[in-house]
């Protein structure tokens, strides 16, 4: 059994306050991309996880590793049904720490898998519940669909019209944990998204994105000065609009399609060959593949 376990590419970010328990509170427009993470799942003697691939040496493989902990959490829940081992494995493609959502994806790809490994069928809130417990952003990427994330990320709105996207993604190879990201946030009561509005897109998507902002992204540059370079090499090469993804440091440029996205990566490849980049289209909405 396979999972696919897509990036995750938040479009715009706006931090909108903070709870008494420290979690911020945020409004996002999220999509996920074609290119991600693969996760397997077969019968064996004995639980495993092993990891492959060209992010494999950056990935915890104990108790620490949110597939493990997604494993153990479905055992704590369901019991009995879940007494089958079950070896995992996990060919890892997304850059780690890289504000795109690689582990809370693999978290989100293990909670789908072994559902239907033990042939579980959990009702959507209960297996969010799980996923939440797992981390704010295990819920979208469960969802894996272009959504309205609010609050901590766990109050979700599918969105309707957003069709299929070329992008490219551009990451110095250098990671930046979120906590250090959200500490170096000036303010934290900032304004909403703007109303949503994507006609003629990507041309009109990348208008009603200039109107919006990632309010992470001056801390993480401030931090991170590699993602200024970063940004650059992707306007130079013929973005609509560049900006960073999530708390960084991937960056995520849109173009008019995905050959224009390829040849931005090849040269960008050309002069950085140390950086990760990934030329890739998002999923559309299931309203916009149903009109395609």
């Amino acid at each position: 059994m396979q999972c696919h376990a897509p990036a995750k590419i938040n479009l715009a970010l706006h931090v909108t306050g903070r709870r008494p328990d420290g979690y911020h509170l945020l409004e996002s427009l999220v999509v996920f991309t074609e290119f991600g993470d693969l996760l397997e799942a077969e019968d064996a003697r004995q639980d495993s996880l092993s990891i492959t691939g060209p992010q494999a040496a950056r990935v915890p493989i104990s108790g620490e590793n949110l597939v493990v902990k997604a494993r153990d959490m479905m055992r704590e829940r369901f019991g009995a049904v879940t007494g089958t081992p079950v070896a995992l494995h996990l060919d890892k493609q997304l850059p780690v720490a890289a504000g795109i959502g690689g582990g809370s994806a693999n978290a989100a790809a293990a909670l789908d898998l072994l559902c239907r490994f033990w042939k579980i069928d959990p009702d959507r809130q209960e297996l969010n519940e799980i996923a939440l417990a797992l981390g704010a952003d295990v819920p979208m990427c469960l969802a894996g669909q272009p959504l309205l994330a609010r609050g901590i990320g766990e109050v979700l709105e599918p969105v309707q019209t957003l069709p299929r996207l070329a992008m490219l993604l551009v990451n110095p190879n250098l990671p930046l944990p979120t906590p250090q990201v959200f500490s170096a946030l000036g303010r934290r009561d900032n304004e909403p998204l703007p109303e949503l509005d994507f006609q003629n897109a990507p041309g009109g998507l990348a208008r009603w994105l200039r109107a919006s902002r990632n309010d992470l992204e001056r801390p993480a540059r401030e931090l991170l000065p590699q993602i200024n370079d970063v940004l650059d090499a992707i306007e130079k090469h013929g973005a609509h609009l560049a900006r960073m993804s999530g708390s960084g440091a991937t960056c995520f440029g849109l173009f008019d399609h995905i050959e224009a996205a390829r040849q931005a990566g090849e040269a960008i490849v050309a002069r950085h060959p140390e950086w990760f980049v990934r030329a890739t289209v998002t999923l559309a909405s299931k309203e916009a593949m149903a009109d395609a």
